[in-house]
C-alpha cells in the first residue's frame, strides 16, 4: 500500500462506457405512462404519510400547503440534473458513482457515507411511522396497547389515565425491522406485481382522504394560514417555518430520482426522461398540495404535534367508520414494501463502497446458501432498530432530508464539472439552459438544507467526522484506486 497523499484524496474514476452487449440486453420497453406510473408509485407514501402532520404542527401551520409546492420546484431543477447524468453514467451507484467520477474518492465517500444515513433513518422513519398506525388502527379494536413501549425517550404522550410522561422505546418499530430484515437474508425479493398493488393502494389511500376529506373541512382550520413567529426562533411558524418544512418535505419527494436510472430501457429516453420527470413532480406536487389541504383542513394544526401518523387522525374526523380501518391496513400493508426497498438500497451501497475497497470487503460478502449480503442486513437491521427505536418521526424524517440535499448539492454541481471534463461525451439528454439548472439545484438544495434545524446539522456532522474517521484509517488506504 502507498503512503497517503493529498492528491490521494482528489483521484477519480473514469466513466466505464457500457459493452454493446450490455446495450442489447437492456430493451427499451418503458414508454412515458409506463414511466410516469412507475414515478408517482415510487414517490407517493411514506414521506406523505409521515411527515405532514409534523411539519404543519410544528413548523409551518396550514401553509405547510406552500412548503409542498417549493419542494416540487426544488426537486424538478435537481430531477434535470439526475436525467443528465443517467444518461451519460450507466454504473451502479448513482450519487456515490456521479461524485466519484466528478469530484473524486473522498466527496465520493462523504456523498455515499452521507447515503448510508439517508437510507438507514428513512427506514427507521417508515418504521416509526408504520408503529403510529398500528397502533392507531388497533384502537379502532378497542385494542389498547402501552404507549410508553410505541414512543422513543424524545417524544412525550399521554397515557389513558390523562398522565403525561415520556416514551421508553418503540418495541413495534424494531420488529417490523427484525422481521423484514431476515427475510431479506433469504433473498426474498419484491416481484413487479405487489409493487403494482402496492401503487394501487397507495394512491387509493390518498384519493379516499381527499373525496370523502373535503365535505368535512373546516374553514376555521386555515386562520391563521401563516401563523406568526412570536418565539424569535427560525423555523417555528413564520417564513422561516415554511422554509424549514419545506426542508422536512424533500423526504416526501425522495424517489423521483430513481426515474433517471431507467435511461438506458426507456424509449426515446432524451425526451420521455425529462418530460416525465417534471410531470412527475408536478403530479406529486398537486396531489401533496390537495393532500395537506385536506390534512389540515380536517384536524387544528396545532392538534397535529408529534403526529407520525396524520392520515388515522385526519380520517378520524370523518363520520366514515368503515373508511377508517380500511384506509389504516392500506397504509400499514403499503410500507412493507417501501421498507424492503431501503433495506436492499443500504445493502447496495454498502456493497459498492466495499467493492471499491473503502470498507472492509467483509461488507460485500453473501451467504454461502442464499448468496444475499447477510453481514450488511445484520448491521443495517441492529443500527436502523436503536434508530427507530430511540428516535421520534420529526429528527427521523429531518436527518433523511439533510442526507439527500447533500447528496442533491454534489449531484449538481458535479454536473457542471462533467460538462467540461467529459465535455463531448456522449449523453442520451441534456438539460437546457446551459448552467443555469444546475446552478439553481445547487442553491435550491443549499437554502433547504440551511432551513433545517441545528440538532439535525449536529447528528449530520457526528456522523461525517465518524466517517472521515473510517476513510483515513481504512479506505483512503485500501481503494482499489490506490495503485502505488
Amino acid at each position: 500500500m502507498g503512503n497517503f497523499t493529498f492528491s490521494s484524496l482528489l483521484r477519480k474514476k473514469k466513466i466505464e462506457a457500457p459493452s454493446s452487449s450490455d446495450q442489447d440486453d437492456l430493451a427499451r420497453v418503458i414508454g412515458m405512462p409506463s414511466l410516469i406510473f412507475f414515478g408517482v408509485g415510487g414517490i407517493v407514501g411514506t414521506g406523505l404519510f409521515s411527515i405532514t402532520g409534523i411539519a404543519a404542527s410544528e413548523h409551518a401551520g396550514p401553509a405547510v400547503i406552500l412548503s409542498f409546492f417549493i419542494g416540487a420546484i426544488a426537486c424538478a431543477f435537481i430531477g434535470l440534473c439526475y436525467s443528465e447524468l443517467a444518461g451519460m453514467v450507466t454504473v451502479s451507484g448513482s450519487s456515490y458513482s456521479y461524485t466519484y467520477i466528478s469530484y473524486g474518492e473522498i466527496i465520493a465517500w462523504m456523498v455515499g457515507w452521507n447515503l448510508v444515513l439517508e437510507y438507514a433513518v428513512g427506514a427507521g422513519a417508515v418504521a416509526v411511522s408504520w408503529s403510529k398506525y398500528l397502533l392507531s388502527l388497533l384502537e379502532g379494536f378497542n385494542i389498547h396497547l402501552d404507549q410508553r413501549f410505541i414512543a422513543s425517550p424524545l417524544e412525550t404522550i399521554k397515557l389513558a389515565d390523562g398522565t403525561v410522561t415520556h416514551g421508553i422505546i418503540n418495541l413495534p418499530s424494531m420488529f417490523i425491522v427484525i422481521v423484514l430484515s431476515f427475510l431479506l437474508m433469504k433473498g426474498i425479493r419484491e416481484s413487479l406485481t405487489l409493487n403494482n398493488v402496492v401503487v394501487f393502494v397507495k394512491i387509493f389511500v390518498v384519493l379516499a382522504l381527499i373525496a370523502f376529506g373535503i365535505p368535512y373541512i373546516h374553514a376555521s382550520n386555515f386562520v391563521p394560514f401563516i401563523p406568526e413567529n412570536t418565539s424569535g426562533d427560525f423555523g417555528h411558524f413564520g417564513y422561516s417555518g415554511i422554509m424549514q418544512a419545506a426542508g422536512m418535505v424533500i423526504f416526501a419527494y425522495i424517489g423521483f430520482d430513481s426515474v433517471s436510472s431507467t435511461a438506458q430501457e426507456v424509449k426515446d429516453p432524451s425526451k420521455n426522461i425529462p418530460k416525465a420527470i417534471l410531470v412527475i413532480i408536478a403530479t406529486c406536487a398537486i396531489i401533496y398540495v390537495l393532500f395537506a389541504f385536506v390534512i389540515v383542513g380536517l384536524v387544528y394544526y396545532k392538534d397535529l404535534v408529534g403526529d407520525a401518523a396524520p392520515v388515522a387522525t385526519a380520517i378520524n374526523h370523518t363520520p366514515f367508520i368503515w373508511l377508517q380501518p380500511i384506509v389504516k391496513f392500506s397504509i400499514l400493508f403499503g410500507y412493507i414494501p417501501i421498507l424492503f426497498l431501503l433495506l436492499i438500497g443500504q445493502t447496495r451501497i454498502f456493497y459498492s463502497l466495499a467493492k471499491d475497497g473503502l470498507i472492509p470487503s467483509f461488507f460485500s460478502k453473501t451467504h454461502p446458501k442464499y448468496k444475499t449480503p447477510c453481514y450488511s442486513h445484520l448491521f443495517f437491521m441492529v443500527m436502523i432498530c436503536f434508530l427507530s427505536a430511540f428516535f421520534p418521526m420529526d429528527v427521523l424524517g429531518n436527518m433523511c432530508s439533510i442526507g439527500a440535499l447533500f447528496a442533491f448539492v454534489f449531484v449538481c454541481s458535479g454536473m457542471i464539472i462533467l460538462r467540461r471534463t467529459y465535455k463531448d461525451y456522449p449523453r442520451t439528454f441534456k438539460a437546457p439552459g446551459g448552467d443555469i439548472i444546475p446552478a439553481i439545484g445547487v442553491i435550491t438544495s443549499l437554502v433547504l438544507m440551511y432551513s433545517l434545524n441545528w440538532l439535525t446539522w449536529q447528528i449530520m456532522s457526528i456522523w461525517l467526522f465518524i466517517g472521515l474517521i473510517v476513510y483515513f484509517t481504512y479506505g483512503n488506504r485500501h481503494s482499489k484506486l490506490n495503485k502505488q
